[in-house]
């Protein structure tokens, strides 16, 4: 139980990372800076002519303070406009801001509403922002069956942080049956398209090398076939 728990921790950590968003503080000259204003005056015109995608486009600007002050109430208002139409990628922002209390009063329950908005449009980051919250049991009841249940639509989408997920709880036996063959291909999967390498290489360390060899001939057969041929 006590492995089970460090790796929960990073999995919530890199998860973290992903759902907040948080700018990279980069320094920038003058002329960058002058050319993020003019880009943000374009968009915000775009915006005063109802185009929905620079209302939100012009919300990612103040969320995260390129060419605008930023601004995380009007980042939200701007978000709830389009979000408001159906539009998934808003609604994901939202949920984001909900989640971490930006712009907004921190609240799991309605960020869990809008992101199953999106996550029923097939967005990606939303289902693995279902998969985190029901496995820490943040707005939701914990359950780890449901958990692994959004991470694999969302792994089969190539989300990389939800093939990593996914795999730690094949890896721990939460939410489906321990299996370190299935845990590794997840992993696996999930380090190849950018995530980190240390839950793929603590499993290995837990498998004979023939199960290692399988898990790599189904990560290489899963990839091949567009993530249908996963089992």
């Amino acid at each position: 139980m006590s492995g089970r728990s460090e790796w929960f921790n990073k999995m919530m950590v890199t998860a973290a990372l992903l759902l907040l968003m948080t700018p990279v503080a980069v320094a920038q000259s003058e002329s960058e800076h002058q050319t993020q204003r003019e880009y943000a005056e374009l968009v915000r015109e775009g915006a005063g002519h109802g185009e929905t995608d620079a209302i939100w486009i012009l919300g990612q600007l103040y969320e995260e303070g390129r060419g605008v002050p930023q601004d995380y109430v009007e980042a939200a208002r701007l978000y709830r406009l389009v979000a408001q139409g159906g539009w998934p990628e808003p609604q994901f922002d939202l949920g984001r801001l909900y989640l971490a209390g930006h712009g907004v009063p921190q609240d799991y329950t309605i960020a869990l509403e809008w992101f199953t908005l999106a996550a029923e449009q097939e967005h990606a980051g939303a289902m693995h922002a279902l998969g985190l919250l029901h496995s820490d049991g943040s707005g939701v009841p914990q359950d780890y069956a449901e958990a692994a249940r959004w991470y694999l639509l969302a792994a089969k989408l190539g989300h990389p942080f939800a093939q990593i997920n996914f795999g730690l709880l094949y890896a721990d036996g939460f939410g489906v049956p321990q299996d370190y063959v299935l845990a590794h291909m997840w992993l696996n999967l999930g380090a190849y398209n950018g995530g980190d390498l240390a839950g793929r290489d603590h499993v290995a360390t837990l498998m004979t090398t023939q199960q290692i060899w399988r898990a790599e001939d189904m990560a290489t057969a899963c990839l091949a076939s567009g993530y249908v041929d996963c089992d």
